[in-house]
């Protein structure tokens, strides 16, 4: 009797293992659904969370995507703000996020470097609409690109699109290596650069975009020249992804692009005012202690290429420019080595 009862336990214990292990197995699966804001199409995804960095009072491409709803399921994962393209990159290298935006002569550098990394999809860019121009006050004795000689000038950052603006721009007006030298650059958050040229604590500061027309609405700067003049319409930076992230979440990397390159034409072809309004939302839902009126200003993302399409000519110009300023040795990495537009689904109709 006492054997016929323990064979019964032992049966009631596995039944009740069982049942556990299976609403144990239920549970994940739903856990898995919900996280995926209930889409079915969440398991298509090896990751549904995207670490990243943002800009203060800026909206970026992938928040705007993720509020029109283009990323989901997958969702964004702000980890902080960044001042600097190539800071920004450094930390997908690292592994801090999983993607990053930088000036394409900064994503050159640090591949050279030997960083594992990709370009997928343009960031921003410089057209009729959007330039950055080098400033200097009314009443500045600069006028042209000599005078600059022992001068100094305030940017976000050194090694990245704005120092090899002006160097290009310092090289063109026929200054030598030794003359551009003696250019002090000064490193400054944007937000701060027109206050030390006002103040006369630099020579000449970076304005762009927002910070440009700002500026020009309170009036005594003016242009020394921008970086439209000198290049004009071009993809100036790109997004960045570490190759392991593309081999391992090929699926989610893919998500990422598409959805970029579709905001990138839904901003193209909205109307400004429209796109000023969802942006000013976007800063005053996130709750980072903005000021929501600078979305007012936007005019454009700049991105030359359909939906974000990057090319070999817009990395080759800032490989010669390395190579010339002694930071590449000639041959050491090719244009088409350092992007991907495979993720792209524009890139099937460029091809036809």
């Amino acid at each position: 009797m006492r054997e016929l009862d323990k064979s019964s336990s032992i049966a009631t214990t596995r039944r009740r293992l069982v049942a556990a292990l299976c609403a144990a197995l239920a549970l994940a699966a739903c856990s898995k659904v919900d996280h995926g804001n209930g889409d079915s199409a969440a398991g298509d995804y090896e990751v549904l969370e995207l670490r990243y960095q943002g800009f203060s009072g800026m909206v970026s491409v992938p928040e705007l995507a993720e509020d029109l709803g283009y990323l989901a399921p997958i969702r964004l994962s702000y980890v902080g703000n960044t001042i600097s393209g190539p800071q920004d990159i450094q930390t997908v290298v690292t592994g801090d996020t999983d993607l990053g935006q930088a000036f394409n002569g900064a994503v050159i550098k640090l591949i050279a470097a030997g960083a594992p990394l990709r370009a997928v999809v343009g960031g921003y860019g410089i057209d009729a609409k959007r330039w950055a121009g080098f400033y200097v006050t009314e009443d500045s004795p600069i006028k042209a690109a000599r005078d600059l000689i022992g001068k100094k000038v305030a940017m976000n950052t050194l090694g990245a699109h704005y120092e090899l603006m002006l160097k290009e721009y310092l090289s063109r007006q026929g200054l030598t290596s030794a003359e551009i030298a003696q250019v002090t650059l000064v490193v400054l958050p944007p937000v701060s650069a027109e206050q030390a040229l006002r103040q006369k604590q630099v020579d000449v500061a970076v304005l762009g975009d927002i910070l440009r027309d700002k500026a020009l609405e309170r009036g005594g700067v003016r242009a020394l020249f921008s970086d439209h003049e000198l290049f004009g319409e071009l993809t100036a930076g790109s997004y960045v992804m570490s190759k392991r992230f593309l081999k391992e979440s090929p699926n989610s990397a893919r998500k990422f692009v598409e959805a970029a390159a579709r905001t990138i034409e839904w901003a193209r072809s909205t109307p400004r005012e429209e796109v000023v309004a969802r942006l000013q939302r976007i800063i005053e839902r996130r709750g980072r202690n903005e000021d929501a009126s600078l979305a007012k200003y936007w005019t454009s993302l700049g991105v030359a290429g359909k939906g974000g399409l990057l090319s070999a000519g817009e990395y080759q110009i800032w490989i010669d420019w390395l190579v010339k300023d002694g930071d590449l040795k000639p041959g050491q990495i090719k244009a088409e080595d350092l992007f991907t537009n495979q993720l792209n689904p524009f890139a099937a109709a460029q091809a036809q």
